[in-house]
């Protein structure tokens, strides 16, 4: 998968070197981009330092909370475009990095490799369990960034498809496509929880979603923020039953660096965050080329936040 939050096995050497996007040690490479804001430290006399993984809708994410919290006049220091999970989560636990926007499901499955839940609230009650006592989930927002089986607009009025469960009468006759590992990791998983075969898989890796608007598969494993969603007009099946497993954005905080300013200011904006909502930010970001802070600011303005 694309996401470097995904699930996928991570390499020992890029564990310590990181990804080849970042470049030496991204937390003290100027390239992390520190910005500093004035205001009141949140909590022992020190600012909040907001991480974030070197791709675009992360980035997107720390914005968001960086400039939300400054709104409230906390201090805080940014450090974009860091590099893998296996950086950051430990940052996260030692205090270098303060604030982090995570995906529940993923995290969970970085923690507790045995981990089974696929709900959100299976999942929150697996990290309570599971984070150390130095971290804390605070409150997920409704916005997920997940796998899904997505299929055209048109294909969903015709056959009258809006669950993953409903294509099972009619996969049979459908083609479907996705990154080169897909079929080896969800082709048993999606017979046994919703009963689907599929006349044909197809590895139509990063252009999927194109390949759905052009016919090449009629069922494409696309991600929910995806911005060709909105572009391509695509339609991402409900997934009822959780084969995908629970994708909700939610910050995970270092306890000893926030207070309750951080926290409810963070719990606020994800009480606003739904997923349309971070599409079509992503939409901004990737085809309309906007710059991350900008979009955020946008956001935050038009739901109340700053």
């Amino acid at each position: 998968m694309k996401r470097l939050f995904s699930t996928v096995v991570v390499t020992l050497a890029a564990a310590l070197t990181l990804s080849a996007c970042g470049g030496g040690d991204p937390l003290t490479n100027a390239s992390a981009t520190p910005a500093d804001s004035g205001g009141a430290p949140a909590a022992g006399g020190s600012k909040v330092v907001v991480g974030s993984a070197n791709f675009p809708e992360n980035v997107l994410l720390a914005e968001i909370y960086s400039q939300a919290l400054q709104a409230k006049g906390v201090q805080v220091e940014k450090k974009l475009n860091i590099g893998s999970r296996e950086v950051l989560y430990g940052q996260v636990k030692s205090g270098g990095l303060t604030v982090l926007p995570e995906y529940i499901g993923s995290l969970l499955a970085f923690i507790d490799k045995s981990a089974t839940a696929k709900t959100k609230e299976d999942v929150l009650a697996g990290l309570k369990e599971k984070l150390p006592a130095e971290l804390e989930v605070l409150e997920p927002a409704a916005a997920e960034d997940s796998d899904s089986l997505t299929v055209t607009r048109e294909l969903s009025q015709k056959v009258g498809l809006t669950t993953i469960e409903d294509l099972a009468k009619v996969a049979k006759n459908l083609t479907i496509g996705g990154p080169p590992e897909f079929q080896t990791r969800q082709e048993k998983n999606l017979k046994d929880t919703y009963g689907l075969e599929f006349k044909e898989w197809k590895k139509t890796g990063d252009a999927t979603a194109d390949a759905l608007k052009d016919g090449t598969i009629e069922v494409g494993n696309v991600f929910t923020t995806d911005p060709k969603v909105i572009i391509n007009g695509l339609i991402s099946l409900q997934d009822t039953k959780h084969v995908f497993g629970a994708g909700n954005v939610a910050p995970l905080v270092n306890k000893a660096g926030v207070n309750e300013t951080v926290t409810s200011t963070l719990n606020a904006v994800s009480a606003k965050l739904d997923t349309a909502g971070l599409l079509t930010m992503m939409k901004r970001l990737s085809i309309e080329k906007a710059d991350a802070a900008t979009v955020a600011k946008e956001w935050l303005v038009q739901n109340g936040l700053v």
